[in-house]
């Protein structure tokens, strides 16, 4: 059996009985069938038909609870219509002669047909609807039933008396009213409340079905004179097949998501409608029958008053549309010119704004410092506060003095009128985004770096806006919680800094970069213990650039990961060389400065291990250093730096104490050794709290199994202070300056000679 047939088998099947029984209802117009009961044969066929597909779909385990009773209900009425069918073939000519006669029985069967289908209908779940739609609905289902109602008289109840001889009752003429209400109601149904997750054109099916079948049920009169005939013979197999097909349009389809509501149409066709055939109806009337007359005019005048109080209240709906679309409007324009998580104007409106102020006037670009800190350590929710916060302070601040923006992330602006002392209000916007925040129970410390610059005739706002920037980044530059004027100075600089950005890019392949080695040395005697790898760069014009001068510019093109893999490489070599050449004496450890980049990259671990494997250097022999602000600032570098030490790494803390919670990075970082900051040790700020705080940290470093190392020490009354803290090594200019392999390699045969 081909697969088409089997999957469409049940609707080929109807499709067929429907052409055969009108094929015999034509030529039985113009024939007397000697043998009236073939023609009843295919209807309870075809009723069987419609069993055999509402069970198949009722049993699909795809369609949801809902849809499956559906489904059960229609199974039920298919049943009760087949057995109808079987009681209105006996009764045509279960007797001596064809009749049209239906029993009582019939007809009760019929009428369950109905009743199950309207059950199963209204247990169809619903919409939520506005009681303006309701009432719209209760108009329009009055206008239904008028205008049905009309025609129902017009066709069938005014001839009453020729049905009920012909049939026997008045059962038939209730049946064809009650199918054509249902066909109505279904459409309403569909229309109105939806359908759930039926499939709405299998309910499109049904509700066709129904009216096609009602509409030729109500033959029956032109079929008095030919008793072997009956509309049942096409009637039964067309409902028959619309039971069918939506069945098996469910079936096909599965479960489906319920259809978006519909807006409520403004405009409906239904009254127009509804008056145009009752006034087609009382026109064909006439007046030779005044009940007939009378009762066509009462529907038009109840239809006609259902129209006008239908369309006031569509007036009235479109009045507050209109009402509607214009706050809609507002709102959209507010949010087209305001940020959503401050309130406070945006980008466009900040330029907006600024096209409209004179020249003369100041711009002001604030950057919250250490924000991506806050958002990445406390969530991204404390973030928004953060931004929240500072948004109300600089605007609590700035009153009707300035505009307050925020141009995205943790930017803001301040225009700031000529009129207006820039200096008093600056500092004072300094000092309140410098104030703690208190935020879903933390304390959040924050400043702000702000770089300004004034309006020039033909300023353009994207040009305004990068000079404050670069303004900004020089506060930032110079360590925050400042603000900075913008000068043409700044412009040149900028320029500078993007032709060594571009030139730096060829510094690699150009062999410019330079190794250097600072000794590493164990307290007191100063025995070497190690080294630390200083990357310089041998500028073609400039000489000798120290790092300061292009990392920032690796970091924001993002070259510092390729200069981080060559300073790993040349270590790496150098070390294996060493331990080749000197066995004993070269140094123990060689440390390497990691930065954030290199932590995000999620290759860095396979490299950093592909690197160890081909050189076979002892991987704790390297020593990877990450300062507490690299730590934070990248989202993976915890589990980078547990995935190291797993290699057999030492991992060290760089620049301990100069970052945000020091204390509880040695909690969560897999560290092996601490460099004390130089600055509580020679620093500008070294002194007794710098003493008292170095003291204090070595003795979390003994708890924790942790070395420390104490950088920047230059004279040899720090080494012996520090000694006598506990610290058992030490990195400083006392003991070297950063210098070429070579050289350290002379310092460590210098050494070793001397201690022999």
């Amino acid at each position: 059996m081909p697969r088409w047939w089997r999957t469409h088998g049940l609707e080929l099947a109807g499709v067929a009985l429907v052409a055969l029984c009108l094929a015999w209802m034509l030529a039985g117009l113009a024939l007397v069938w000697a043998h009236p009961l073939l023609g009843w044969l295919p209807l309870p066929v075809s009723a069987a038909l419609a069993v055999i597909a509402t069970v198949r779909t009722a049993r699909d385990p795809r369609l949801d609870a809902g849809t499956r009773r559906f489904w059960r209900h229609l199974t039920v009425a298919a049943v009760l219509f087949t057995a109808g069918t079987v009681g209105n073939a006996v009764d045509a000519v279960g007797g001596p002669l064809p009749s049209q006669l239906l029993s009582p029985a019939t007809v009760a069967l019929y009428l369950a047909v109905l009743a199950t289908v309207m059950w199963a209908l209204l247990r169809l779940p619903s919409w939520q609807r506005s009681r303006a739609d309701w009432i719209r609905f209760g108009l329009d289902s009055c206008m239904v039933l008028v205008t049905v109602g009309a025609l129902v008289w017009h066709l069938a109840l005014r001839d009453h008396e020729q049905w009920t001889a012909q049939t026997g009752s008045s059962g038939p003429m209730l049946a064809i009213m009650l199918s054509a209400f249902l066909g109505v109601a279904t459409f309403v149904k569909v229309g109105f409340a939806g359908a759930g997750r039926l499939d709405r054109q299998a309910i499109h099916v049904l509700a066709a079905g129904c009216a096609i079948a009602a509409a030729v049920g109500g033959l029956s009169p032109f079929l008095a004179d030919r008793p072997y005939l009956s509309s049942s013979l096409l009637a039964v197999p067309i409902a028959s097949l619309t039971i069918n097909l939506a069945a098996a349009r469910q079936w096909h389809n599965g479960v489906r998501t319920p259809a978006t509501r519909r807006p409520a149409r403004q405009i409906s066709w239904l009254p127009y409608a509804a008056v145009a055939v009752t006034d087609g109806l009382l026109l064909s009337t006439g007046t030779g029958d005044a009940a007939e007359t009378t009762a066509m005019q009462i529907a038009a005048v109840t239809l006609t008053a259902l129209v006008v109080v239908r369309q006031v209240l569509a007036l009235r709906d479109n009045q507050r549309l209109v009402e509607q679309l214009r706050r809609y409007q507002h709102k959209l324009q507010h949010q087209a010119h305001h940020d959503s998580l401050t309130g406070l104007a945006n980008r466009a409106h900040l330029e907006q704004h600024l096209r409209t102020r004179p020249a003369g006037h100041h711009v002001a670009l604030i950057d919250l410092d250490d924000f991506k800190v806050v958002n990445d350590r406390l969530g991204h929710h404390v973030g928004d506060q953060l931004i929240t916060a500072a948004g109300r302070r600089l605007t609590a601040v700035a009153g009707d003095r300035g505009f307050v923006a925020r141009l995205g992330g943790d930017e803001f602006t301040l225009v700031i009128p000529d009129t207006v002392d820039a200096g008093e209000l600056l500092a004072a916007l300094i000092e309140a985004a410098g104030a703690p925040y208190e935020l879903d129970g933390h304390t959040v410390v924050s400043a702000a770096s702000v770089g300004v610059t004034t309006t020039r005739t033909g300023d353009e706002p994207a040009e305004i806006l990068r000079r404050a920037d670069v303004a900004m980044y020089a506060a930032k530059t110079a360590g925050g919680h400042r603000w900075h004027w913008f000068d043409a100075e700044m412009d040149r600089a900028a320029d500078a800094a993007a032709r060594l950005s571009a030139e730096l890019r060829d510094a690699v392949r150009g062999n410019q970069l330079v190794a250097l080695y600072q000794p590493i040395v164990a307290l007191p005697g100063g025995a070497p213990a190690g080294a630390e790898v200083l990357l310089r760069w041998r500028h073609p014009e400039q000489g000798l650039l120290g790092p300061d001068a292009f990392i920032p510019l690796a970091e924001g093109n993002g070259l510092i990961v390729e200069l981080g893999q060559w300073v790993l490489r040349e270590a790496v070599r150098q070390a294996v060389d060493w331990r080749d050449r000197l066995g004993e004496r070269a140094p123990g450890r060689i440390s390497v400065n990691v930065s954030a980049r290199q932590l995000a990259d999620p290759h860095f671990v396979d490299f950093v291990a592909s690197l160890l494997r081909d050189s076979g250097l002892a991987p704790e022999t390297l020593v990877l250093e990450v300062t507490e602000t690299a730590v934070l600032a990248a989202d993976t570098a915890f589990d980078q730096l547990h995935r190291l030490k797993a290699l057999g790494l030492r991992i060290a803390l760089d620049d301990f104490g100069t970052g945000h919670s020091s204390l509880s990075l040695l909690l969560d970082c897999p560290v092996d050794l601490l460099k004390l900051d130089k600055a509580f040790v020679s620093g500008a700020r070294a002194g007794r709290a710098a003493d008292a705080v170095a003291r204090n940290l070595i003795v979390f470093t003994d708890d924790f199994g942790i070395d420390a190392v104490a950088e920047g020490v230059e004279t040899a009354e720090q080494a012996a202070r520090l000694h006598e803290a506990g610290y058992r090594f030490a990195q400083g200019y006392l003991f070297g300056r950063p210098v070429s392999a070579d050289a350290l390699e002379q310092m460590l045969t210098v050494t070793a000679v001397a201690a022999a």
